[in-house]
């Protein structure tokens, strides 16, 4: 029996940290894509137990802190 399909993390989040990072991610790619020529780095590390840092670099960096509990295993 196949196992139900399950939309990812990134897909189920409807708000927080998380969404805001993956709508800046988006925002940042199709502009890059425009203008024809990009360049962006990503960095994550674990703040505390439960929160995690993502900056990303574009020109200007943007950092989000992510509870652990955003991102559902």
């Amino acid at each position: 029996m196949a196992e139900p399909h399950t939309a990812p993390p990134f897909q189920r989040a409807k708000s927080g940290q998380l969404r805001e990072a993956l709508d800046r991610l988006e925002g940042l790619f199709v502009d890059g894509l425009r203008h024809g020529f990009f360049h962006y780095s990503i960095a994550g590390e674990s703040a505390t137990a439960v929160k995690r840092q993502l900056v990303i670099r574009a020109g200007k960096s943007h950092k989000f802190t992510i509870l652990e509990d955003e991102v559902s295993r």
